[in-house]
């Protein structure tokens, strides 16, 4: 899943998702107060969006050059960035907001992207980390592209790499009010505080 990947994936079509922000996004962001947010692997922008019209500062980061494109036309407010985190982690302590929707991190035996993405967040900063439910995904040998969701870190993975500065509000499992691109109906969601 490089760069090529997902931009061949973005060239396929002139539009690849709804448009819409993330249901479990609107769930647990609103109501807090705006600051800096990291929109991680933000793809065609839905997401950057909607975080933007709520006030905050949006820094938002994808490895496709192509959604990236596709993303930006129109929405100089919002820092737009290609980047690979496995590579280059964001700067640490940077953000209020850490979001990261259906974002795949490959299991690496030091967790150092992940370790990474949890050092983003400020102090009195959340994360929130949201994957597709990886029992509703079909055995390697039976999809297209050999993908299998239980290569890459599930929320309750990420939850148990917290240290005693985080705090776990949210971890669930809930319906999507729409769908997924390959017929995915539940979430898993994580959202935790970091300690001041």
């Amino acid at each position: 899943m490089d760069q090529q990947f997902w931009d061949d994936m973005y060239s396929g079509s002139d539009q690849h998702f709804s448009g819409l922000p993330n249901d479990a996004l609107v769930t647990e962001v609103t109501g807090m107060t705006p600051g800096r947010v990291l929109d991680l692997g933000c793809g065609e922008g839905a997401d950057a969006y909607w975080l933007a019209e709520q006030g905050w500062q949006v820094t938002a980061v994808d490895i496709s050059q192509v959604a990236l494109d596709r993303a930006g036309a129109g929405h100089p407010e919002i820092a737009w960035q290609r980047a690979d985190i496995t590579v280059a982690p964001m700067p640490a302590g940077s953000f209020d907001l850490v979001s990261a929707h259906y974002f795949p991190i490959a299991h690496q035996s030091d967790h150092a992207t992940v370790r990474g993405l949890l050092e983003a967040v400020a102090p009195e900063g959340t994360l929130l980390f949201v994957s597709h439910d990886p029992t509703e995904f079909p055995p390697r040998e039976e999809n297209p592209h050999g993908f299998d969701p239980y290569d890459f870190y599930q929320p309750s993975e990420i939850a148990g790499l917290l240290g005693d500065e985080w705090t776990i509000e949210v971890e669930d499992r809930r319906d999507r009010n729409r769908p997924a691109a390959g017929h995915q109906i539940k979430d898993l969601v994580l959202r935790a505080r970091r300690a001041g």
